[in-house]
């Protein structure tokens, strides 16, 4: 007979099989991951929390007075760096409950036999803010979570059917939201030319999270506007930069963009580089060539020109272009993933497909990186020509 309190279920095989549901909960409150992945992401956001509340402490000013202070002088500064990002209410509370936590006295009124435990009534005080702060995170997650939603529907799910190029996209973006942006689509060729050409784009807003997100849509809905306009790539690099600098808070949002337009006629690129991350063209016979030639970046200076240089095209190239967050992912030690180990992943293709391409290279990242937070978006493009 089996014991009192333990549960039982009954397998295809029929024999019966003991539930845990304490490993049950474990595994579903840790999702799955090991110790050591659990032990790998808390020292990886504690040193993202750190890094957060340290920017707004005075280091100059901590490195005075006598040694010994200093700890508790850091330590209250980071304390105060927390305690501000709070509302004017929820600062009150937390005051409250770490001075009951502080003093945890007990009061006993013996004659209706009623105790007040203070520390415990400033753990309830912590668990209420915790509550808060959960709450209106979930809320913001929510917002972001459609915004994210929203970004997808700008950037193509699956890149345009065009004979002789294989194309592929992978993006990560930091937060939710990212100033990241890719795409690709058919636009009329260049003037006196009767079929269409492809043209690509990889660029990257300055900054972060929602506002870089919100100027990311804004340089969408532009290029795919000024995109239907007859005319040059270097005219359409005029008018983006134009238009860049009239959303660019006076040139401190300003986007570095690396655009191309393929004619398989001719079997030629012409490029802008305006301030990007120089791409890498992977010729069939194994040389590297870096695409630089450009400008500035978009929304800066609204009187910039910009001139196109011309590639010719050989079947087997490939082509990999990225935003910065590529070659400047950290690992734990603080060693950037680089440029040169980026050339030395594409110098190693040979017949792969653009799709294989970019899982390889992200995949060689996140070996690098490890469970380290990701402190900027990544986006990558790879186009191999047939």
């Amino acid at each position: 007979m089996f014991s009192t309190g333990t549960a039982y279920s009954t397998p295809p095989s029929g024999k019966p099989r003991r539930r845990r549901p304490l490993r049950d909960y474990w595994q579903r409150v840790t999702e799955g991951l090991a110790i050591q992945q659990l032990w790998g992401q808390m020292k990886a956001d504690a040193r993202a929390t750190y890094s957060f509340y340290s920017h707004d402490v005075d280091w100059e000013a901590m490195g005075k007075g006598k040694r010994w202070k200093r700890p508790f002088r850091i330590a209250w500064a980071l304390f105060q760096a927390m305690l501000m990002k709070l509302t004017p209410a929820r600062r009150v509370l937390l005051l409250i409950a770490c001075v009951l936590l502080v003093v945890n006295l007990k009061f006993n009124i013996s004659d209706r036999q009623v105790s007040f435990d203070l520390g415990g009534i400033g753990t309830a005080i912590l668990f209420l803010l915790l509550a808060l702060e959960l709450a209106d995170r979930v809320t913001m997650k929510r917002d972001l979570e459609i915004a994210r939603e929203i970004q997808h529907w700008l950037v193509p799910e699956h890149p345009p059917a065009v004979p002789g190029v294989d194309i592929a996209f992978a993006t990560r973006p930091q937060n939710t939201v990212a100033g990241d942006y890719y795409d690709a689509f058919l636009r009329a060729g260049p003037e006196g030319h009767a079929g269409q050409s492809l043209l690509m784009v990889v660029a990257d807003v300055a900054g972060k999270s929602v506002p870089a997100a919100l100027l990311m849509a804004t340089f969408q809905a532009s290029i795919h506007s000024l995109a239907t306009r007859p005319g040059s790539l270097d005219e359409l690099a005029r008018d983006l930069n134009r238009y860049a600098c009239d959303h660019s808070l006076m040139g401190m949002r300003f986007t570095t963009a690396f655009v191309t337009e393929y004619d398989s006629s001719s079997r030629r690129i012409r490029y802008i580089n305006a301030g990007h991350n120089a791409p890498f063209l992977r010729r069939a016979a194994g040389a590297i060539e870096r695409l630089s030639e450009g400008g500035m970046p978009f929304g800066i200076d609204s009187s910039t020109e910009y001139r196109s240089e011309a590639v010719t095209i050989e079947s087997g190239d490939l082509l990999v272009i990225f935003t910065d967050g590529l070659a400047e992912a950290v690992n734990g030690g603080g060693e950037e993933y680089g440029e040169s180990r980026i050339q030395a992943r594409v110098e190693a293709f040979t017949h792969e497909s653009a799709a294989s391409v970019l899982a390889l290279l992200m995949g060689d990242v996140d070996a690098f990186v490890g469970p380290a937070r990701q402190h900027d978006d990544i986006t990558c493009m790879a186009v191999r020509f047939l």
